[in-house]
């Protein structure tokens, strides 16, 4: 079984009924959004609800299952930015959510895809998983030259959204799903002004990890690369220190 963590809720604010994802009163595995805090699932046990679970596919291991959750993610920011067959598509931040992104855009058909880090290995799982390009964070000038009609800023670094706002095409769209820290961030708005950007943001997700699920055990979603690491329950501490470490791992997993 995979599991779709959220639990979508009421609120007092309002918000389209259709994205349960923003409802304001959702509760999500692991996340502390919210407080009283939602407990994750590092345990070998878990009671949850049925509405939750997600039955895998025949074929479709627990490695690649694995990435159904955060896939989901990456494909529902590649669905905020519309029809991207043919399109040149630029992707800031190539750890494992930016990564998934790549492999759901060489899915969807972009026809150049350029993947962006600070660090060599984000940067070779990238490329293994479908980018055409890649190109070190602190390459400004190579970034703004990329020009692309899609932007997915995944770093969650204000230095991040200030490169997705350049790289971009006028008129083109930059999808925000990196959660940067509350409260202002410097970032060049009067360029996104001035070159008539379109700025969405793009938060969890809803019913696509059932399409993931189908695309991960077709093959059509090819993300096998981005699982870098897997450690058994006994060595957890040494997970989260390599998983802690972007230069030297994309996604860790434990094995229980």
């Amino acid at each position: 079984m995979a599991v779709h963590p959220a639990s979508p809720a009421p609120g007092e604010a309002r918000y389209p009924l259709d994205r349960p994802n923003l409802s304001p009163g959702c509760t999500y595995l692991g996340s502390a959004a919210r407080f009283p805090h939602t407990d994750g699932a590092f345990s070998r046990y878990a009671n949850l609800p049925t509405r939750m679970l997600r039955p895998l596919p025949e074929g479709l291991g627990l490695r690649r299952a694995a990435l159904a959750e955060p896939a989901s993610v990456a494909w529902h920011a590649v669905g905020r930015a519309g029809q991207v067959k043919g399109k040149t598509a630029l992707v800031i931040g190539s750890g494992p959510i930016g990564a998934l992104a790549v492999a759901v855009l060489k899915r969807a058909g972009a026809a150049r895809i350029v993947a962006v880090d600070m660090h060599d290995k984000p940067l070779e799982i990238a490329r293994a998983v479908g980018a055409d390009e890649v190109l070190r964070g602190t390459d400004a000038s190579a970034i703004a030259k990329v020009e692309a009609d899609v932007v997915l800023e995944s770093s969650g670094s204000h230095h991040g959204l200030a490169s997705a706002i350049s790289g971009a095409v006028r008129g083109g769209t930059v999808v925000m799903v990196g959660l940067l820290p509350a409260g202002p961030q410097p970032v060049p708005v009067s360029l996104a002004i001035t070159r008539e950007l379109n700025l969405l943001g793009s938060f969890r997700f809803n019913d696509e990890i059932d399409d993931v699920i189908a695309a991960l055990a077709d093959g059509s979603l090819y993300a096998d690369p981005v699982v870098t690491h897997e450690f058994p329950l006994e060595q957890g501490l040494e997970a989260f220190s390599v998983a802690g470490d972007p230069a030297v791992s994309g996604k860790v997993l434990l094995k229980f």
